[in-house]
């Protein structure tokens, strides 16, 4: 297979995915709103971040949003601490069962699976009828807006009614993947102080099933504020036996549309608390509100992933990652979310693609790490499975290279979308990624998302083309955090993202843009190799790195010396069955040098057992660092946040190479 040259054109959207585009269609009708002619996406775009206000009251007239209120203002307030749609009163969970009216008897709204293969549907009517049933013994639980309700539930319908029932009734929500300890969810879970949790006892994963029943004792018994638990099915005979379960609150009378009513809230009443990944310190708990999420998944689902009644969204998640978020916003257009719970490599690699096959998901996502070994595996999902439904491919979590877009025309399906995107858990959403009316080109990003204003920034605060830089964000966006929880004064908050730059968001990656608008992520900024005066993002290493025969994964930072000079060691995973040799690392040196520059070269090759990750895919560059300088890995990392709790273990060791 031949791999494209970065920028390569590798996709044209036809003209009839052009003319059929829910974007297309915005267009149009945003042409007639103001009495001109179409514009094509760049000057949109433009118009989207220029005028933030009138572009984002577009966006509600457009979507027809429902308040009890109308607004008196759709932005006010300052950069840091925007004020959207003043005066409204809506609920999220509304306008995701808003689809419930229109659909057919059996039309799905979940598809879930599990490890044994078999495919279960939820259509719509029986979704809105569970959220109302519940969301109805949740008042007569004594919930009330604002309290808090948290979840230790893995992927499956019961935790996508339990969210959207808590929201119905103006709960805060919050989730844990049941793979978590119990310390890290404490340690999430007792900054908010929830009044309810809902737990799973068992999980399902690699062909096996995993008994939390203690962990979620231990995880209630620490949170003092908590007065129910409601456990997805009675766990084993012990303390606390004959609780209260879903089937017992489930097993109500039914509740018509016509006899429920949603809390409609303020724009800025808490939605739900997302947490950092905590790979060091406390987890950030991150707020965001009814009305700023609603219009930017709108515009997200609709407008960028394409989405419509009956596409179907395959992502591989968890459900204390923001991608499941997303998943479930595809509700919001009308398209089927598909869950699965289980391992993405059991009983085969190729897992993935199997259900996606099965399902016939028409929008998959997946990880560039988990593309990369497929790839390296040698998996061809186009030999083994029908993916004729399968028009687009979102890929996020990390960088992604020429190499790997290619490996998905020839090895998946040749005419498929390839929308790689960027954003994060701060805005549960993406600043930049898919465009629906725009060519791909390999390794690139397709540009900024409506109404992000995302640019290349150097330190002194010039704009960049083509030249890695910070990635910042000019003008207010809906999404922004409304708060962080516990947080006086907003002092962490104004320190995470606009400390570098006063009144501009510093989101902490490296981008570079072309004078296209196409996007590369280049790695984290706090992760930066500073190799002699000159910035590089660690995306360039490991692309390179990884193309080498026998290397399989890789991980580089940059390290301060006692004596001030910087040093920079390279750990890399190889191949089973491939040893270490000085021709090996001879070629490693080579190929950085050639592909990339002198700067690229390593001051130190260091094979290792792992490359440490967080639980959502990241690699953990700056925990890596950190020990290498003196840190304990316990003041470094949280275990119980990585993939591999045991991948650290090793790197102190390493001290000795700086």
């Amino acid at each position: 297979m031949n791999s494209p040259v970065e920028g390569t054109l590798v996709w044209r959207p036809s003209a009839e995915r052009i003319r059929c585009a829910r974007l297309t269609d915005y267009q149009s009708w945003l042409a007639r709103e103001r009495g001109s002619g179409r514009i094509d996406y760049n000057t949109l775009w433009r118009w989207s971040v220029s005028d933030p206000a009138a572009f984002w009251a577009s966006i509600w007239k457009y979507f027809d949003v429902r308040s009890a209120r109308p607004y008196r203002q759709v932005l006010g307030g300052t950069m840091t601490a925007p004020e959207w749609f003043v005066g409204c009163e809506l609920n999220y969970a509304e306008h995701l069962l808003d689809h419930e009216n229109r659909a057919s008897a059996d039309e799905p709204a979940l598809l879930h699976l599990g490890e044994d293969n078999a495919v279960r549907a939820m259509p719509w009517c029986e979704l809105g009828s569970q959220v109302r049933k519940l969301a109805t013994e949740l008042r007569r639980l004594g919930i009330r807006p604002g309290d808090r309700i948290v979840s230790y539930m893995p992927n499956v319908p019961q935790t996508v009614v339990a969210m959207m029932a808590c929201v119905a009734v103006g709960g805060v929500w919050s989730s844990a993947s049941p793979e978590f300890g119990s310390r890290t969810v404490i340690d999430r879970f007792g900054q908010i102080e929830p009044t309810l949790m809902f737990a799973a006892p068992t999980y399902g994963f690699g062909g096996r099933v995993f008994d939390r029943t203690e962990e979620v004792r231990r995880i209630a018994g620490s949170l003092p504020t908590l007065k129910h638990l409601v456990w997805l099915a009675e766990p084993a005979a012990g303390p606390g036996s004959g609780p209260l379960t879903w089937n017992a609150l489930m097993s109500g009378p039914e509740v018509s549309p016509a006899d429920f009513e949603f809390t409609r809230v303020q724009w800025n009443h808490p939605l739900w608390i997302l947490f950092s990944s905590g790979t060091t310190g406390l987890p950030k708990a991150i707020v965001h509100g009814h009305a700023g999420m609603l219009l930017e998944h709108l515009k997200l689902v609709h407008l960028h992933l394409d989405l419509r009644p009956g596409a179907r969204l395959f992502f591989h998640t968890t459900t204390g990652w923001m991608m499941w978020n997303i998943v479930v916003a595809a509700l919001l257009a009308g398209a089927t979310a598909v869950l699965y719970e289980g391992s993405p490599l059991h009983p085969a690699p190729d897992a993935l693609w199997r259900i996606a096959a099965e399902v016939r998901a028409t929008h998959m996502g997946a990880s560039p790490t988990f593309i990369a070994a497929q790839k390296n595996a040698g998996i061809r999902p186009k030999d083994r499975y029908d993916l004729s439904d399968l028009e687009m491919i979102t890929l996020s979590g990390s960088p992604c290279s020429p190499e790997l877009f290619a490996w998905i025309l020839a090895e998946v399906k040749a005419d498929v979308w390839i929308a790689s995107q960027s954003g994060g858990t701060e805005i549960c959403s993406a600043f930049v990624g898919a465009i629906p009316t725009l060519p791909v080109y390999a390794g690139e990003i397709q540009g900024p998302l409506l109404g992000m204003d995302v640019h290349a920034w150097g330190p002194d605060g010039s704009e960049l083309v083509d030249t890695v830089g910070e990635l910042v964000v000019c003008k207010p966006f809906p999404s922004m955090p409304v708060c962080f929880w516990n947080d006086e004064h907003d002092q962490r908050y104004l320190d995470s993202y606009f400390r570098q730059f006063p009144g501009v968001w510093c989101h902490g990656d490296f981008i570079r843009i072309n004078s296209r608008g196409g996007c590369y992520i280049q790695g984290r900024s706090d992760a930066t190799l500073n190799r002699h005066g000159v910035r590089i993002g660690t995306a360039e290493i490991y692309r390179i790195v990884e193309q080498v025969p026998g290397v399989a994964d890789s991980l580089a930072v940059c390290c301060e010396r006692a004596d001030g000079s910087l040093f920079m060691p390279l750990f890399v995973k190889l191949d089973p069955g491939v040893s270490f040799s000085p021709a090996l690392r001879q070629a490693i040196c080579d190929r950085l040098r050639r592909d990339g520059s002198p700067r690229h070269v390593p001051d130190a090759v260091q094979p290792v057992r792992a490359i440490p990750y967080t639980l959502t895919g990241k690699k953990m560059e700056i925990p890596v660092r950190r020990i290498l300088g003196g840190a304990s890995i316990e003041s470094a990392a949280s275990r119980d946040a990585m993939a591999d709790p045991g991948a650290l273990d090793e790197y102190p060791d390493y001290r000795k190479l700086i």
